[in-house]
């Protein structure tokens, strides 16, 4: 039984990894996971400079899932390289950087860095605010989608993939600027933002007024944008967004993604990935699958 899938050229022992922001890099996890058993581990947005986030308070619990205002603190690619790298090489999984940054620039230094790294793939993610856009994510319009994804295909010595916002009218319109820029594979989806008010306080629950939205409640949402997706390009898509179970992983393989990612379940709880691992190996099993590429996009229509 094949379990085997190749993404931009680097193969992966299974289709799940991690999601961005809620793994670390694996450090904490690994007493509750073997990180050998994983097809990656995604770390969490690294930028060219230590970032302390939002204030806080900065994630509240929603029903089906939760808002995360984080603000993306990190303490900065120099850590990542001599602390995070060494010790996910250790393992027999591939690494995933996240990049994350407020100008074009931040991101290329970040990029630039990694090149000389162990890191197998980038994951870059553009829901970041664009300062010299005023804020608006850079994944949130085409043309500046495609701008910062050419000039990090430029500078990047591992292959890219771009992380996608859902907050957005049409996906297939940002995936195919993504693949038209040089994109070696696309993932998604990042959180869908949204607010929750405390009406005893009448306010904001989180200082930030809004927040990511994650966990089951997205996953609807998700396997629908990951179909549209996975048919605008020819690229690889890594689906994510609610994923808690092996079923839940399968129908994002059906809908035509060529892995997944496993996110807010790792909070709740952290053994999710390698019983998704071991669901979809049962699944293949009992349906006499031989090779996990037959489910990907095997969608009947």
């Amino acid at each position: 039984m094949n379990t085997k899938v190749v993404i931009a050229g680097v193969e992966l022992k299974n289709p799940v990894m991690t999601a961005s922001g809620t793994f670390g890099s694996g450090m904490e996890y690994s007493e509750f996971v073997d990180l050998n058993r994983l097809g990656a581990v995604v770390t969490k947005g690294v930028a060219n400079v230590p970032w302390p986030g939002n204030p806080t308070p900065r994630v509240a619990e929603v029903y089906g899932g939760m808002l995360n205002a984080i603000g993306l603190q990190n303490p900065g690619i120099d850590v990542l390289i001599e602390r995070d790298i060494p010790f996910l090489k250790q393992f027999d999984t591939r690494m995933i950087v996240n990049v994350c940054g407020k100008t074009v620039e931040d991101y290329l230094e970040v990029v630039e860095k990694l090149g000389d790294t162990d890191a197998d793939l980038l994951e870059i993610n553009v829901s970041c605010p664009n300062v010299k856009e005023g804020a608006i994510a850079f994944g949130q319009k085409a043309d500046c989608l495609y701008d910062i994804t050419s000039q990090i295909k430029a500078k990047a010595k591992q292959p890219v993939i771009m992380k996608l916002s859902p907050n957005v009218t049409d996906i297939t319109e940002m995936a195919k600027a993504a693949e038209a820029a040089g994109a070696d594979a696309i993932s998604l989806i990042n959180t869908l933002t949204g607010m929750k008010i405390d009406i005893y306080k009448r306010t904001f629950v989180l200082a930030n007024k809004t927040g990511g939205l994650s966990g089951p409640a997205i996953k609807p949402v998700a396997v629908r944008m990951v179909y549209q997706a996975s048919h605008a390009v020819n690229i690889p898509v890594i689906g994510m967004g609610g994923i808690a179970t092996a079923e839940d992983a399968i129908e994002f393989l059906l809908a035509g993604a060529a892995a997944v990612s496993i996110g807010a379940m790792n909070f709740v709880n952290p053994y999710a990935t390698v019983e998704v691992i071991e669901g979809i190996e049962s699944y293949m099993k009992q349906y006499g699958i031989e090779d996990i590429n037959e489910l990907i996009g095997g969608l009947k229509e």
